[in-house]
């Protein structure tokens, strides 16, 4: 087992500052080439720390700007044209990149395409929503509209 410590998010596995471990093929093939990790060491509590104070004080500040987004993206309609059959089936389905793209054209800024979560496929017209973890502890639940483009 490797130790670690992270320096970026790892879905499954921990926030940045913490200190994990893990087999040791995923730290040397994938955390550490990636820069998700770095390898403990003796002087690493004092990165630790410094990570933690970045992320706490960070926290602190965007906090009240990840609640603004929420309302925003809960109030906005979101569109989505995409090429579709007669019946309203769609040629392939609707992507994160396609639903980022479609928040951005609606004036919304902020939305990462990695924290949109896609409960099951869209491979229809009509409506459907996504959830999209903006914060710790904020998620918004975003309706879609998709449409076939003409």
């Amino acid at each position: 087992m490797a130790k670690l410590i992270l320096t970026n998010e790892v879905a499954g596995l921990g926030s940045p500052g913490d200190v994990v471990d893990v087999k040791n093929g995923y730290a040397r093939n994938f955390l550490i080439p990636q820069g998700f990790a770095v390898a403990w060491s003796n002087g690493g509590q004092k990165q630790v720390d410094q990570i933690r104070s970045a992320r706490e004080a960070k926290v602190m500040a965007s906090q009240e700007e990840a609640q603004a987004l929420k309302d925003a993206l809960e109030k906005a309609p979101i569109v989505i044209s995409a090429k579709a059959g007669a019946e309203g089936r769609l040629f392939g389905s609707i992507t994160r990149n396609d639903i980022a793209a479609a928040i951005e054209a609606a004036g919304i800024k902020g939305a990462d395409k990695r924290s949109i979560e896609i409960p099951s496929p869209i491979k229809s017209t009509g409506s459907a929503e996504v959830v999209i973890k903006i914060h710790d502890g904020v998620i918004a639940t975003v309706a879609l509209s998709v449409k076939a483009a003409k």
